[in-house]
């Protein structure tokens, strides 16, 4: 299995990308990594490793880039070389922590979309109390959205939540202001209603409030509003994180506590980590691609990693190209 991997993409780079590729490399023996970037930079950081290759770039598409010109412009970038290295078959999936942007227009203008699917979607898979976890889609590939492609996400989500989380019969819910079946604005009031008619287990629905507790196993919702949830849980976990350290450190009685409690606390803020679930895949394109957080350490690069390749194996691209064809045909 090979996988295209944009070593100079993320704030970490190129070394918290290259350890984490040396990771995966040294536990999944199918692997065969291309790291696309600065050689002389990448090589600083790289052991020999005769399953890890290096395709060199000479640009880079910064964070601060304006996603399309980028990629139009910057052709030697290693996020556009990377994602060619799968356009042209030399790789079966491509990953970068880079510009969201910039690497949802390479995916969809460089990769390709699959037949059928009008819009592709960013998913990431979130963490629940239980430690299960679910993904949500669209987080910011699109922010604006039709009733048809919410179900289109919910039949990619599903297919996913199949075959790479391994939940059958995934619980699909809609992302709504109230659980009532008329709630909602137009576009999620027809979503619900086409939803229904899908062969799928659609549970109607849902809050915000109650998606870490496992409410559903897919979410759909608009970019828009996916990506504000995103953002709002990760800026919650964070907060509560610092409120715990504050509070904790806060007297030589709280300290004590704290040393009893260490073990513990960091169990839970495990279970909370969004980086031992992989990156974002952007779902609808011809082969995987996944978006890794901009601060991914060496620990979030090989989860994405490992996301790919379950990807990779289950053929969820091909899965997903014969759902949706399926449900046109019906």
């Amino acid at each position: 299995m090979r996988i295209a991997v944009d070593a100079m993409g993320g704030d970490h780079a190129p070394k918290a990308v290259i350890d984490g590729v040396m990771k995966a490399i040294a536990d999944f023996k199918d692997l065969d990594i291309t790291l696309v970037g600065d050689q002389e930079k990448i090589a600083a950081h790289l052991t020999d490793h005769e399953r890890i290759h290096i395709k060199h770039a000479e640009e880079v598409i910064e964070a601060t880039d304006e996603p399309v010109r980028a990629v139009r412009r910057k052709k030697n970038s290693s996020m556009v070389l990377m994602a060619t290295e799968v356009a042209e078959g030399r790789a079966d999936a491509c990953i970068s922590a880079g510009n969201t942007g910039a690497l949802m227009t390479a995916g969809l203008f460089v990769v390709g979309r699959i037949e059928g699917i009008e819009r592709p979607a960013l998913a990431p898979t979130l963490p629940t109390v239980s430690g299960d976890g679910f993904l949500l889609l669209d987080v910011g590939a699109n922010v604006d959205a039709k009733p048809e492609h919410l179900v289109q996400y919910a039949i990619m989500g599903a297919v996913y939540s199949e075959h790479v989380l391994g939940v059958k019969n995934s619980r699909i819910g809609l992302l709504n202001v109230g659980t009532e079946d008329k709630k909602g604005n137009d576009l999620t009031k027809q979503a619900f209603q086409n939803l229904k008619k899908l062969d799928l287990n659609f549970i109607g629905n849902v809050e915000a409030r109650d998606m870490l507790d496992g409410v559903a196993d897919v979410i759909v919702t608009d970019g828009f509003t996916g990506n504000i949830a995103l953002k709002t849980v990760e800026g919650a976990a964070l907060s509560i994180f610092k409120m715990l350290k504050s509070t904790l450190t806060s007297s030589f009685a709280t300290k004590l506590a704290a040393s009893v409690l260490k073990p513990k606390l960091k169990e839970m803020k495990a279970k909370m980590d969004y980086s031992e679930y992989g990156g974002a895949g952007l779902f609808g394109l011809k082969a995987p691609v996944i978006k890794a957080h901009g601060s991914s350490d060496e620990s979030a690069i090989y989860h994405a990693i490992r996301q790919a390749r379950g990807m990779v194996t289950q053929n969820v691209a091909s899965c997903i190209e014969q759902k949706i064809k399926q449900k046109t045909d019906e």
